[in-house]
């Protein structure tokens, strides 16, 4: 039994195949960001689903794919985790952009490929090896155009009070915000950047009011500049986007690369339906 895993730091999403790509069976955990968790978070996160205790021992191959595995200080650390979780897998450990090249790039092309989720991340790949200019220093120093970061941007805006009152009210009754919950949340318990995200639906849901329509506008074009345009070849491939942020905002995301003479390729909420297909060719 293999175990697919594209893992990003708020949720991950397991498939169990065999041998002839059946899928076994699919399940979520909460997501497993080595740069934010300790291994006895990661383990109650795995212990929590039955299905994965349950078959721990079955699993012969493990391919997790995720968030916060961008160093071999963090790979290696997560892959110490697995080897003793799942005892008899052989275990293979990527940052989560390999999931997403596998699931929108076919087979030895070359794109630029992007996450916007929770977090963010953006690499070349040159249908043989994905290449990086920028060392990611995590949600609070990067992360341009991701959901955590969208959810900075609206408490900012809702507590120096750059909100418009009618959209602060709706705000109000959505999320709890206190301000005593809100720094517990962020600066006390675990994954504060997945909390942070969470803010983000309420941006696409009034996406068009002008007050998100500028803070979407500009995360974009940061995002732009200061990812995609790293890479000199930039306007001559194509950029494939995965998450949920791209894909509830594609509309807008190819609004503003048309503005830089990018082109827009694949745009996936997730790859884990790719990653099947990937590794039943590559058995």
């Amino acid at each position: 039994m293999k175990l697919l895993v594209d893992s990003g730091s708020t949720k991950a999403d397991w498939i169990a195949i065999d041998e002839n790509g059946k899928v076994l069976f699919t399940t979520q955990t909460l997501g497993l960001n080595p740069e934010v968790l300790d291994k006895e978070e990661i383990i109650a996160r795995l212990d929590d689903k039955f299905d994965i205790s349950h078959n721990k021992d079955k699993a012969s191959h493990l391919f997790f794919y995720g968030a916060g595995c961008g160093t071999d200080r963090m790979k290696d650390f997560l892959t110490t985790v697995f080897k003793e979780y799942f005892s008899n897998a052989a275990v293979s450990v990527h940052e989560d952009t390999y999931a997403a090249v596998y699931a929108t790039t076919p087979k030895d092309e070359q794109a630029i490929v992007c996450i916007l989720g929770t977090g963010s991340n953006c690499s070349y790949f040159d249908g043989k090896i994905l290449h990086q200019k920028v060392q990611s220093l995590g949600y609070i120093a990067m992360d341009d155009c991701s959901g955590n970061r969208f959810g900075r941007h609206l408490l900012r805006g809702y507590y120096f009070n750059k909100m418009p009152k009618e959209m602060a009210r709706e705000f109000e009754e959505e999320y709890n915000v206190d301000a005593d919950y809100i720094k517990h949340n962020l600066y006390k318990e675990p994954n504060p950047n997945a909390y942070l995200a969470t803010f983000a639906k309420f941006l696409i849901k009034h996406k068009d009011a002008p007050f998100c329509k500028e803070i979407i506008k500009a995360e974009m074009k940061d995002f732009v500049e200061n990812y995609i345009m790293q890479f000199e070849n930039c306007h001559d491939v194509l950029v494939h986007f995965v998450g949920s942020i791209a894909f509830y905002l594609k509309d807008e995301l190819e609004e503003v690369l048309e503005q830089y003479d990018i082109k827009v390729g694949n745009v996936l909420r997730r790859p884990i339906d790719g990653l099947i297909a990937y590794h039943i060719l590559n058995k």
